[in-house]
């Protein structure tokens, strides 16, 4: 599916907040020290963060605004050091828990930055699950509401 049709779904069925302006998104591209790419530059564009399946405050997938997206080892271990997880993870979708999608903006392939499962109680390992922001956003809009990397099986609950 198209980021477009993705992005058209979130209006219509989910809880995003309005969007960024390209002057912000040029703001956070210089405080972070690198670009979006073309995906996430859409979904920003369409909207600063937002709420899947449900609103704020008790959420599984809340995509954050610009303003929070940080280093993965800040927000996960409240340390910006080499020994708390590579410079290159940042924070993207908070899970609730200190559990995070973070994206590595070291492994761009194909334009665009890969995505990974950060739990808390195991990073700085990852896992990897998406490949794309767009692959993600796709992913999740399908899950019910779940984790859609850590279980297969619908009927089964996960965190």
């Amino acid at each position: 599916m198209s980021m477009d049709r993705l992005l058209a779904e979130i209006t219509r069925h989910h809880f995003p907040s309005p969007p960024a302006t390209p002057a912000r998104l040029a703001a956070f591209e210089a405080r972070v020290g690198w670009e979006l790419d073309a995906d996430l530059r859409a979904f920003y564009l369409h909207c600063d963060g937002g709420t899947l399946f449900a609103p704020l405050p008790d959420v599984n997938y809340r995509i954050l605004p610009l303003e929070r997206i940080e280093r993965a080892r800040v927000a996960i271990m409240g340390r910006d050091e080499d020994a708390c997880g590579a410079p290159s993870l940042f924070t993207l979708v908070d899970m609730q828990d200190s559990d995070f999608v973070v994206l590595d903006v070291a492994q761009r392939s194909g334009g665009r930055y890969p995505l990974f499962d950060a739990f808390h109680e195991t990073f700085p390992e990852t896992k990897p699950i998406a490949s794309s922001f767009e692959e993600f956003l796709e992913k999740a809009l399908r899950s019910g509401n779940r984790s859609f990397w850590l279980n297969s099986d619908p009927a089964t609950p996960s965190r």
